[in-house]
């Protein structure tokens, strides 16, 4: 568990991702580096920096193994000199890569660092379970323990289900919620809100835009079947579908900062990051919050203007 407040500015001067894709879908033959490396590019482009400028590339990667930053980097035209790490906090690993990346800066161990995540199901490394004898078959298994395989360690739906029924977030409020965020996706989309951020990998028209899922109507939703418990409330259209996809950013000091101009930024103010219990996944954000407010003076919950949540189901949303 830790908790930081920057000791100097850091700015994040650049941002760019791809579109996001669904497993064997728009990026299915593409590794890590095809992902992230021409997405590196753009976002140096931007910041009006050169590769050499760059002292340290941090990226989060759930499933490649090895250290696929530095293959990144390697990509993407960093120097053979410039350290990389791969950081694997599941779900935050890009957003932990990020503020990894502001720290470094802030404590004066860079002036310009490369950092985000990346994914890709398609190509990732398949996992297997080790027969516990010879005359067992080996079998794939997923990227979380299966319920049971781990003492107190429940899958994270089975969780979320738990807490769903432990609140009283019905099927019905569930499938409203997560249409009605479809809704938005797709208005953003066609409103080319997007445009600006994505890097295409190649000249097609679908590599500018993510591929999301159909749901339809509320009706297409309430017809979907549970995934993890037979009663369940949780179906593939009311949580996070399985994407990949590369995101970037370009963070500076405030000497680069002044060199570059002064261009419009992003500045950390506070972080913190924040355990809870597995029963209790789906509440972390909230309890996480309250301590960003509770441990940083002056910080109050009426100066937020905006939240913005990575969740894993509508029920977590709700």
């Amino acid at each position: 568990m830790t908790s930081a407040t920057p000791l100097g500015p850091a700015y994040i001067v650049a941002a760019r991702r791809t579109a996001l894709g669904r497993p064997g879908g728009l990026h299915r033959s593409r590794r890590i580096e095809s992902l992230a490396a021409p997405v590196v590019q753009a976002a140096l482009q931007d910041a009006k920096l050169e590769a050499s400028a760059v002292e340290e590339i941090i990226f989060g990667n759930t499933t490649a193994g090895g250290n696929p930053a530095r293959i990144v980097g390697l990509a993407a035209g960093l120097r053979d000199s410039v350290p990389a790490l791969t950081v694997d906090r599941q779900c935050a690993s890009g957003l932990d890569a990020i503020l990894l990346g502001m720290r470094a800066v802030a404590l004066g161990e860079a002036r310009v660092v490369v950092a985000g995540g990346a994914e890709s199901l398609s190509t990732a490394p398949w996992r297997v379970a080790r027969p516990k004898s010879l005359f067992q078959t080996p079998r794939f298994i997923g990227l979380e323990p299966e319920d049971g395989e781990t003492a107190d360690t429940p899958h994270s739906v089975t969780a979320s289900e738990e807490l769903a029924r432990r609140l009283g977030i019905t099927r019905h409020r569930q499938d409203a919620y997560a249409l009605h965020s479809h809704l938005r996706a797709e208005q953003a989309m066609s409103e080319r809100r997007f445009v600006h951020e994505i890097v295409p990998l190649r000249l097609a028209a679908d590599e500018t835009r993510d591929e999301s899922t159909d749901v339809g109507g509320i009706e297409d939703l309430a017809g979907l079947a549970p995934i993890m418990l037979p009663d369940g409330t949780h179906t593939s259209g009311n949580i996070s579908a399985l994407q990949e996809g590369a995101a970037v950013v370009v963070i500076v000091s405030e000497e680069v900062y002044a060199e570059l101009g002064r261009p419009r930024a992003l500045r950390l103010a506070a972080s913190v990051t924040q355990g809870v219990g597995a029963d209790e996944e789906a509440r972390a954000p909230v309890v996480a919050l309250e301590k960003l407010l509770r441990t940083n003076s002056g910080f109050t919950r009426d100066q937020l203007a905006l939240v913005e949540m990575s969740e894993t189901s509508a029920a977590q949303a709700l």
